[in-house]
Parts: structure tokens; C-alpha cells; sequence
């Protein structure tokens, strides 16, 4: 957007955020609101509203519930500006989480009344949120875009990654990248990883991300228990995503809920990896016919799954890894993003044709 000639600033609550450097390095601001922790609240705020009142931006675009509520407290202390919130994610399972996400869920629901618009990344996610109090005529559905420049089919990156992680040329890899977080459905993936490895014992399971500390030591444990020790990686967070979804056999989602639209399939599919998901959020629309998708919770369905797409033949693999990155290429562009974001953003609400973005 700063490259079509808006004045871009993004407002970060911590430092040291994953994009930094890439915003530092563009035509966008990057202004950090030096967050002190979880209950640094009304500082916080104070230090909000008085960057909007310096910088009197025309248009606010908040991401998840907390910049949601924040947004529309701040608008009450400056100029007019038009609030724009963001959903990015789908049936919620708030009861694996503490009071105050369920609390402020609540009052997201309250409060979404007062924003000018909310763009939804997926149709499931908009569903969910007008199901819960969010008004269904501020609504309007932008899918994710995929960046198919940088996403892009290299094998030898994957090999050499595979090689740096023990993975021999004649086995298979299964991966998921993702937060460690009860939504992604852990435990699901660990039992189907138990069945199908006794089917396939050249077979290798890698997770790529990190989590909370505790969580994460309970599904290693949970690994152990399964006899999944000598063949799944806890690999952490990685810096080179091509070089990891190139790796790849097949990446899969195990998720319970809470899904919108998962970029890291159409990441994974854009490096012609084919994708076994679970029914949660958007995940089918994005795979369509170029992956297989089963039902949440159900780990035997989740093996038979990646079964399938196991006994396929190399020349198979490789005509549908074409297809594959085409779909990304075809529905789920950055230029269509960017232009259906750029409209809905300064659009007045009169002028809004939501069909026109879904």
C-alpha cells in the first residue's frame, strides 16, 4: 500500500517482531509502542493516543481482539478517524483459555457496533464473529495473499534443509508449521503420526514453531508416550520457510478450531507441496481439490489421509505440485488483497459492496 502512495505506518506493541527489519527496510514507519507486559494497560494506551494524535491518521486497521478494543477507546481521545478491525480467526475454543481472553472476547462483541468496518480474512471467520454479536453489516471478507514471488518450488533448499535434519532421500516427510497452542490440535497429530508410522516406517514428522513453555514440554512428553521419539523433530521456529515447506512430503493442519485462513497452506502450496487439513476455518477453500480434508478431532481419518497422498507415484506427485502452486497463483494473489484492502480501508461505508471482496 505505501508503494501506491498512502503514508503507511505500523504500530507495533513490542520490539523485535519477526517483519522488522523488512518494515525498516521499506517506505512504511514502524513506530514500536514499547509494551511493558500483559497489565501495562492505561500507559499504554496514554502512549497510543498520543502517537494517533501526533501522526492523525485517516484510517486505523487493527489487528486481533486486543488492537480491535484499543482502537475504538483510543478514537474517543482524538480526531475522527475511521476504525477499520480486523477477524482473524474462527470458532474459538476460549475455554482453553484464561479469564481475561474470554473477557475480552466479550467486549469485542460488545464494541464491534462502534467500529466503521471489520474485514474478515475468511468466510468461516465472518460467520463466526456475526454469530457472536458482531454486526453483519460492517462486515466484508478479504482472503490472505500469498506472496508466490518469495513462495516459490525449490527442491534442492528443501534437500539441503532435510539433509541438516537427518532426513535420507528414500523417506517421507510430514510437517506442520505452526504455533505450539491447544488450537492447532497437537495431540491429534501426535496419534495419527503413531498410526500411520506403522505402516510406513521410513516415515518422518517435523512441527516448525514454538509456544508456550509448559504446553510445549506436554506434547513432547505426550511424543514420547506415543513412540515418536526417533522419528519426529521439534524444530523450533525457522527462518528459511521456503527451504521448510520445500522439505516437505506433505503439509498438514491437525487444528481443533480457530482457524481463518491458514497463510501457511497457501505458503506450502505455492511451493507445490500438497496439504492435508483438517475442516476448520477456511482450510478446505484454500486447498480445494489440489488436497485432502477430513474432520477435526479425528486422528485415524487425518492417517488414512496422508496415506493417500503417500502411495501416490513420483510423476503424479510431481504433475500435481504444478497444479498445486496454480491455485495459489490464480485465487490468492497479494494484488487482489492489496486492492480489495485499498478500497474497503478509505471506502465510505454507502460505498462498500461486500460481494465484490468475498
Amino acid at each position: 500500500m505505501a508503494d501506491l502512495g498512502h503514508d503507511v505506518t505500523v504500530l507495533t506493541f513490542y520490539q523485535g517482531g519477526l517483519y522488522e527489519k523488512e518494515l525498516a527496510d521499506s517506505q512504511v514507519q514502524l513506530l514500536c509502542l514499547n509494551k511493558k507486559g500483559r497489565w501495562d494497560i492505561f500507559p499504554f494506551l496514554y502512549r497510543l493516543i498520543k502517537i494517533l494524535r501526533i501522526h492523525s491518521p485517516e484510517v486505523i486497521y487493527s489487528f486481533l481482539g486486543t488492537a480491535n478494543l484499543l482502537s475504538v477507546i483510543a478514537r474517543c481521545f482524538t480526531h475522527r478517524l475511521r476504525v477499520v478491525w480486523s477477524v482473524r480467526a474462527s470458532n474459538m475454543d476460549l475455554e482453553q483459555y484464561d479469564w481475561l481472553s474470554r473477557l475480552s472476547y466479550r467486549l469485542e462483541c460488545r464494541l464491534a457496533r462502534y467500529s466503521d468496518l471489520v474485514i474478515a480474512n475468511s468466510q468461516a471467520g465472518s460467520k463466526y464473529a456475526v454469530r457472536h454479536g458482531f454486526p453483519a453489516d460492517k462486515m466484508a471478507i478479504v482472503s490472505n495473499g500469498i506472496d508466490t514471488e518469495t513462495f516459490h518450488i525449490d527442491k534442492p533448499a528443501g534437500k539441503t534443509l532435510r539433509d541438516e535434519w537427518g532426513i535420507a532421500e528414500d523417506e517421507r516427510l510430514i510437517g506442520v508449521v505452526g504455533r505450539i497452542d491447544p488450537m492447532k490440535g497437537i495431540p491429534v497429530f501426535l496419534e495419527a503420526a503413531a498410526l500411520i508410522s506403522k505402516r510406513y516406517p521410513n516415515l518422518h514428522f517435523v512441527w516448525v514453531g514454538t509456544g508456550d513453555q509448559s504446553y510445549t514440554e506436554e506434547m513432547v512428553q505426550l511424543s514420547a508416550e506415543l513412540g515418536l521419539n526417533g522419528s519426529l523433530l521439534w524444530a523450533g521456529r525457522h527462518s528459511d520457510m521456503v527451504a521448510v515447506y520445500n522439505a516437505l512430503d506433505i503439509a498438514s493442519s491437525s487444528s481443533s478450531y480457530g482457524e481463518g485462513f491458514p497463510n501457511v497452506l497457501g505458503e506450502a502450496m505455492a511451493c507445490g507441496v500438497p496439504c492435508v487439513v483438517t475442516d476448520i476455518g477456511d482450510s478446505a477453500l484454500v486447498v480445494g481439490d489440489t488436497g485432502l480434508v477430513v474432520p477435526a478431532k479425528n486422528s485415524q481419518a487425518l492417517a488414512d489421509a496422508w496415506g493417500t497422498i503417500l502411495s501416490l507415484d513420483s510423476t503424479l506427485l510431481h504433475e500435481r505440485a504444478i497444479a498445486i502452486r496454480s491455485r495459489v497463483v490464480d485465487k490468492f494473489s497479494v494484488s487482489a488483497l492489496i486492492q480489495n484492502t485499498s478500497k474497503l480501508l478509505f471506502a465510505d461505508s454507502s460505498e462498500i459492496s461486500r460481494e465484490d471482496h468475498s
